[in-house]
């Protein structure tokens, strides 16, 4: 077998770079696929704005369902990264099955959930009358995809965390570029509208989950996925791990539900569904930057885990620095686009004169803090990509916290459209605090791992 990247014995920054841009390049073609899909449904003649805020009702839904995958896939990755560095490849098989078994459970059971559950969620979640309808319509297919989505999403950590970082890449793009080719048909062609949309996602997901599938049940990967095996220990292991960025993907979800009640609360209905509108397409510009970035971090776990594993120390400093550099070098080119052409991206999705004026504004405002979330998810995706959840946790934690107490604030003493200043003001308190946190823990953290028998 011939390994794509030896994570203990490469050189650190080449290595950095050949995981991290295959899979930040994968991650922004994904999240590209779903702008276009936004881009198609809110060209629906029409009801393409209020079909667009019907996805923006969803979206906080299906990110917040893709959070489990997040849960037992970014869980059990690094723990798997962290058994290969140690030699216990019998460990590692053990945390690949149990982990295949724990996504298998869970999606069946969200599935069931999400259909006896959807009406309440949407309307719970800031869908309107008049939304509401659309919402459904997209959302009672999208759930029938679940299963796929969360297999594919969460085993192909597992693909990287091996160190097959083109595999992953490929594994995404394949369902990405099926449902770009797929959309127009369906929602123009077959004029099944939003319907279209959510059938194009659900069909690309399956083939994605086959492709990852049949890779990991093949031979050419390092550690297959068998069945039986399982263990107890370490499934409670794989979701301590994983709980950091399943409450990352899952309270960035509800901050956007929050976002959208507040909106409807103290916006009106009309103002309200504006305001909803303006966030869905919000939302689509940030994706276009968190996604990248958290391909970036979560790429290069492996080498974090594995050198952690084998008390290499000196390679785990050495790779997060480098981490950073090409984490802080794609931020500040997304932040020169954010505060120069944000008209340019959102006219793409609507023509209402009145929508692009707020939406553009919304973007400027929201991005102002772009590189404190650099710092956020190198340093959280770090300790977490080391196993070292107590300080991941705390510092993720308190970043979403200031989020919400600006949210529900700044609707009090002010305008119900500055509520967008909440995410700079956040961001700016939150990275602040991660950085000093850091410079006074990394050192020791990893000398404890060298003297650890």
């Amino acid at each position: 077998m011939v390994l794509e990247n030896d994570l203990g014995r490469d050189d650190i920054k080449k290595l950095v770079f050949r995981l991290a841009i295959p899979s930040m390049l994968a991650q922004f073609i994904n999240v590209l696929y779903g702008v276009i899909d936004r881009i198609y449904v809110g060209n629906i003649a029409e009801i393409g704005d209020l079909a667009l805020a019907g996805i923006g009702i969803c979206a906080p839904i299906t990110a917040l369902v893709l959070a489990f995958a997040s849960w037992i896939g970014v869980g059990g990755a690094p723990l798997l990264s962290i058994y290969l560095g140690e030699d216990k490849k019998d460990e590692a098989r053990r945390v690949l099955a149990s982990s295949f078994m724990m996504l298998c459970v869970i999606s069946c059971v969200l599935t069931i959930l999400l259909l006896l559950f959807k009406k309440p969620l949407l309307l719970g979640f800031g869908a309107s009358e008049v939304i509401y309808p659309l919402a459904d319509e997209y959302f009672s297919v999208y759930i029938l995809g679940t299963i796929f989505a969360l297999l594919a999403l969460g085993m192909n950590q597992f693909i990287l965390s091996q160190g097959f970082a083109k595999v992953a890449m490929k594994s995404v793009l394949i369902g990405a570029i099926l449902n770009i080719v797929l959309d127009p048909i369906f929602i123009f062609t077959l004029d099944m509208k939003i319907q279209g949309a959510a059938l194009a996602t659900v069909i690309s997901q399956v083939v994605s989950c086959a492709y990852t599938l049949r890779f990991l049940f093949g031979k050419q990967t390092l550690i297959p996925i068998t069945f039986g095996g399982y263990s107890c220990s370490i499934m409670k292991k794989i979701l301590k791990i994983g709980v950091i960025p399943f409450i990352i993907v899952a309270l960035d979800s509800v901050m956007l539900i929050a976002l959208n009640m507040v909106f409807k609360s103290y916006g009106g209905e009309k103002m309200g569904d504006l305001l909803i509108t303006a966030t869905a397409i919000l939302q689509s510009f940030m994706l276009m930057i968190t996604m990248p970035l958290s391909g970036i971090t979560m790429g290069t776990q492996a080498i974090l885990g594995y050198n952690y594993g084998a008390r290499n120390s000196k390679r785990v400093l050495s790779a997060q620095k480098y981490i950073f550099i090409l984490s802080l070098i794609f931020i500040l080119i997304m932040l020169l686009i954010a505060q120069t052409i944000p008209h340019l991206f959102v006219r793409i999705f609507t023509d209402n004169v009145e929508t692009i004026q707020l939406t553009s504004w919304a973007i400027k405002i929201y991005t102002l803090a772009l590189i404190g979330v650099a710092i956020q998810y190198v340093v959280v995706d770090g300790f977490t990509g080391m196993g070292v959840i107590n300080v991941a946790i705390l510092l993720s934690m308190g970043r979403k916290s200031f989020f919400f107490i600006f949210v529900c604030l700044i609707p009090l003493v002010s305008d119900v459209t500055h509520v967008y200043y909440a995410a700079p003001l956040s961001d700016t308190i939150g990275a602040t605090i991660t950085s000093i946190c850091y410079c006074l823990l990394i050192k020791r953290i990893l000398r404890k791992r060298e003297l650890a028998v």
